[in-house]
């Protein structure tokens, strides 16, 4: 196990995503995070709760993507689905799609399959806390705290108090894991 981020660097990430963020999309009206369930809703929580201490009105949501999933017949008889919840027009607003890591391109490629179903964006974003190799299809982004090579063996964890009870990102070797 290779340790790539500690607990006291998470405020400076989440920071330096949401600068990104703003660079993106100026207009903070037109700024809606979307977090993908279940690592990506904590970090789009820590982005929203950033631009709302620096007073910009920007908008948050949640998405499940089980039912959009390209290996939902894999994931059992009954898919464990969690709750989407974006309450507000997605019309004309830049998305920006929060997760944790990037790596086959496959939930981000379900992501946009189930938001393009709530209405049509100006655009969507990618933003993650890493990304590795290993693109299976054409998403990337620049938008990350991390870009980390790593062997196709390995796997990143990045934990949330949230949902873990700890912050931490870390890269398991075959076997860790």
């Amino acid at each position: 196990m290779r340790q790539l981020l500690k607990a006291e660097e998470f405020p400076d990430s989440v920071k330096k995503l949401a600068d990104m963020i703003q660079e993106e999309e100026p207009n903070a009206d037109d700024i809606a995070l979307v977090g993908i369930h279940t690592r990506g809703v904590p970090l789009a929580d820590r982005l929203y709760q950033h631009f709302t201490q620096n007073k910009k009105n920007v908008h948050i949501g949640t998405l499940d993507i089980n039912l959009y999933r390209d290996d939902l017949s894999e994931a059992g008889d009954k898919p464990i689905l969690k709750e989407t919840k974006i309450d507000f027009g997605i019309t004309g607003k830049t998305i920006f799609l929060v997760d944790d890591v990037l790596y086959t391109g496959r939930t981000v490629r379900a992501a946009m399959d189930a938001i393009f179903d709530l209405g049509r964006p100006k655009r969507v974003l990618l933003v993650v806390m890493a990304k590795r190799p290993g693109r299976e299809l054409p998403i990337d982004t620049s938008m990350t705290v991390l870009d980390v090579p790593t062997a196709p063996t390995d796997n990143i964890k990045v934990k949330f108090v949230e949902t873990d009870g700890k912050d931490d990102v870390t890269v398991l070797e075959k076997g860790e894991y």
